[in-house]
């Protein structure tokens, strides 16, 4: 049986060396708080971005970025502003990406969408 949290942290490590390959630096990796959780918090010039991270091996049950659903926003949302308040962050502009992950170690396709959604 295959461990779903072994997988996503796999994802979430492959996704923090895509991201800083973009020329995003990584503030926070897999950030809890009482209310949720968000992957992984970035800075990219003057923003502060809470990437989701999403991974399927195959199209069998959708675009990993579907998963990524309502109530899902509405948590991120949420974290990111415990977060925003917790570190007094108030003066910086912030965005919301989806990293959607697709197929297998010897065929990645990776895909950044900035701006996936707006807070919640």
């Amino acid at each position: 049986m295959i461990n779903k949290r072994n997988i996503g942290s796999w994802g979430e490590e492959i996704g923090v060396d895509f991201l800083q390959k973009q020329g995003l630096k990584i503030r926070e990796k897999n950030f809890r708080c009482r209310i949720g959780e968000v992957d992984i918090i970035a800075e990219e010039d003057e923003y502060l971005v809470f990437v989701e991270v999403k991974y399927r091996k195959d199209l069998s049950h959708g675009y990993p970025r579907e998963a990524v659903n309502y109530y899902k926003q509405k948590t991120i949302s949420k974290v990111a502003l415990w977060y925003i308040k917790k570190y007094n962050l108030w003066n910086r502009p912030c965005r919301f990406d989806v990293l959607e992950i697709l197929g297998s170690n010897s065929n990645l396709k990776m895909t950044l969408i900035k701006n996936a959604f707006y807070a919640n």
